[in-house]
């Protein structure tokens, strides 16, 4: 039996909650959990926001843990390693998007917490390219929320071939916000922070940005119109859309990262003039995890976070919903 902390229902407290999770699959690894971030995302499958939560719910996708178990038909990972797990615990290994290195976008592909049960737990499995070597130098006491908010802010900068001397700008100082700006700044960019809220501006600052704009300041947008290469939007809610459109550059693109549930606008003829773009990704796929996180143990890149024991999980679950988090909650085991 597996020891965990489930919501029941929408909107509801989680509970103690064991269950049995079976004979060890093939190519299944059970990692002892030890730390695991909170995700904006784990408050939304626990109030079905999405439409595709399964109850009970055991949340937790930012994972870091030691690996205690292998499927027979697991490979290249070893008892005793240090391990992490993100939002994508499965897929098909055969379709395009796998063949190609895409699992992430596969199909068949399973998030780590719908239909199944994540990592606010004792133990959790996954397949085993969703198991994720931690490279020495990365703290595993910190390193959790790199495994969904951290890879899901790098994939851009890979996706998108993002140069050194490019213009970057990134929208809310929050738990994603934070890690893109540390990763722009460490990739070389010139960034550009964008917060509604200016009491942030010192610590855009701290985290790498060489410029902060409020994003509520039409005179701040006006200004910089025009200038960027890239613009990442990291928060869950709409924006002045055409002001943000209109800070990009030739060829400049627009990339969401945040859940903004409402349609984005775009008028045709402001992207079509300067051939700009509007986009959006997911987290990464394993090989861009990996990446992710040699960049990371590299340039010293890990959030700046607060701990709670997972005793007081539905503190730590309510101290993110009023806001309050700064910038990831990370639990321990």
């Amino acid at each position: 039996m597996i020891k965990g902390w489930a919501a029941h229902a929408p909107k509801e407290k989680l509970e103690p909650y064991e269950y049995d999770p079976g004979e060890l699959g093939p190519e299944e690894v059970e990692i002892a959990v030890e730390h695991c971030g909170i995700c904006h995302s784990d408050l939304s499958i626990i109030n079905n926001e999405w439409g595709i939560s399964s109850y009970p719910v055991v949340p937790g996708h930012e994972v870091i843990g030691t690996v205690t178990a292998l499927g027979a038909q697991a490979k290249g990972l070893k008892v005793g390693q240090k391990v992490g797990v993100g939002w994508g615990a499965g897929s098909c290994m055969h379709c395009n998007p796998c063949i190609g290195g895409d699992q992430n976008l596969c199909p068949e592909n399973v998030p780590t917490i719908v239909g199944r049960h994540g990592g606010f737990a004792e133990r959790v499995r996954v397949q085993w390219p969703w198991a994720i070597p931690i490279p020495e130098g990365l703290d595993p006491a910190e390193a959790g929320p790199l495994m969904c908010g951290g890879v899901t802010v790098y994939t851009p900068f890979e996706e998108f071939d993002i140069r050194s001397r490019d213009r970057v700008g990134v929208v809310g100082i929050g738990g994603l916000g934070h890690l893109a700006l540390k990763f722009a700044n460490a990739w070389g960019c010139e960034v550009t922070a964008f917060t509604s809220n200016d009491s942030k501006a010192d610590e855009a600052r701290s985290f790498g940005a060489h410029h902060v704009v409020n994003s509520r300041s039409d005179e701040d947008l006006q200004r910089i119109a025009g200038t960027l290469d890239l613009l990442i939007v990291t928060v869950n809610v709409s924006l002045n859309w055409r002001a943000m459109v209109n800070t990009l550059g030739p060829k400049g693109r627009l990339h969401v990262v945040g859940a903004v549930l409402k349609p984005i606008p775009v008028i045709a003829m402001e992207l079509i003039g300067q051939q700009r773009s509007v986009s959006g990704s997911p987290n990464g796929s394993p090989i861009m995890m990996r990446r992710m996180l040699e960049f990371a143990a590299r340039h010293n890149i890990l959030p700046q976070t607060e701990h709670f024991p997972i005793a007081q999980v539905n503190d730590a679950l309510a101290h993110l919903e009023a806001g309050k988090a700064r910038y990831r909650i990370v639990l321990d085991m």
